[in-house]
């Protein structure tokens, strides 16, 4: 089999929009591991560690395939065990779970992230930290409110990495949908100085054919983009549903839900669900940005992160609606 490529990436920069040359059965296991349920796969793929030295930057080749597929999770997972896709609320599973996350493919992004919290932002707190790591196609949620800073100084057992590591690297990227307020509460409470984001909502409005002019929010990109089934979508609105009515005040809910132990069973849906649809998000996107756009949104999103470090920043009103400067030009 020839030589073929895989895009690396988004942001232009190192690892991230690099192209990674592969020899056919390299190739052959890593879309094997990335797409299928193939235990031995991932497992060989695990062992591969990207580096500089080994990538061309040559043009990268957009698959809007990617992820298109992946299922709605509804099983029962596990409360202690990072394999099950559970709660981490231990020092010990958190270890676990770095080393689970340190070395993922960087093609597509591995790691995809979202937050919960009461007012989430240097006003309020963290309650959960979710993750979904595509090539497992398994989401983790790690429990903040329990573990506080150790869920970011925790050591893994083998790399001898914390979480915070990973967070801060630039050559790991990490895919958020409107990090701004994420970034705010991490760098606030954990002086976590998020690197290689990347941000769904900037991708969807550089992928636009109309108005620049505002954002979109989650819920409606998942509508629109997602490529939900019918019974997906009903599944999707129903756990929504269910899990705004226990946290949102104007629906009788309290935010502090997200801080009750054991973890209602609805509240873990609601969050293991959105964090689970962005992979399809990022593929749909993706898919459509051309060279000039990847940099934009590149840019952009690091401009996001700075601009949640500075002691000015407010997460809340009808500025966060607004565009990056310019953009409704283009």
């Amino acid at each position: 089999m020839p030589l073929m490529n895989i895009p690396a990436g988004l942001c232009d920069n190192g690892l991230i929009t690099g192209v990674m040359p592969f020899t056919g059965d390299l190739r052959h296991v890593c879309l094997r591991a990335l797409f299928s349920q193939d235990l031995p796969a991932l497992t060989t793929l695990r062992s591969i560690h990207y580096t500089p030295g080994n990538m061309s930057t040559s043009t990268s080749v957009q698959n809007p395939n990617i992820g298109a597929n992946l299922p709605i999770p509804t099983e029962n997972m596990g409360t202690h065990n990072p394999d099950s896709g559970g709660l981490i609320d231990t020092a010990t599973a958190m270890s676990a779970l770095v080393d689970i996350l340190d070395g993922q493919p960087i093609t597509p992004p591995s790691l995809y992230i979202d937050l919960e919290g009461v007012n989430l932002s240097r006003h309020g707190t963290i309650s959960i930290l979710q993750i979904y790591v595509l090539p497992l196609r398994r989401a983790y949620l790690i429990d903040i409110h329990i573990l506080g800073e150790k869920a970011f100084s925790t050591l893994s057992s083998t790399m001898g990495r914390t979480f915070k590591d990973i967070l801060e690297s630039e050559t790991i990227p990490k895919v958020f949908f409107d990090v701004r307020n994420d970034s705010d509460a991490l760098f606030s409470h954990f002086q976590i100085r998020l690197a290689g984001v990347q941000d769904l909502q900037l991708m969807e409005l550089a992928t636009r054919t109309f108005s620049r002019r505002v954002v979109c929010g989650l819920a409606r990109c998942i509508e629109h983009d997602a490529s939900l089934s019918a019974s997906e979508r009903s599944s999707w609105m129903a756990t929504k549903e269910r899990g705004t009515r226990l946290f949102a005040p104007e629906r009788g809910g309290s935010y502090q839900v997200f801080n009750e132990r054991p973890l209602n069973e609805e509240i873990r849906r609601y969050c293991v669900q959105d964090v689970h649809l962005l992979p399809r998000l990022w593929a749909h996107y993706y898919g459509k940005l051309t060279k000039a756009w990847e940099r934009r949104v590149c840019e952009a999103s690091r401009d996001r992160v700075a601009l949640s470090q500075t002691p000015g920043f407010n997460g809340k009103g009808r500025h966060m609606a607004l565009a990056p400067a310019g953009w409704s030009w283009l």
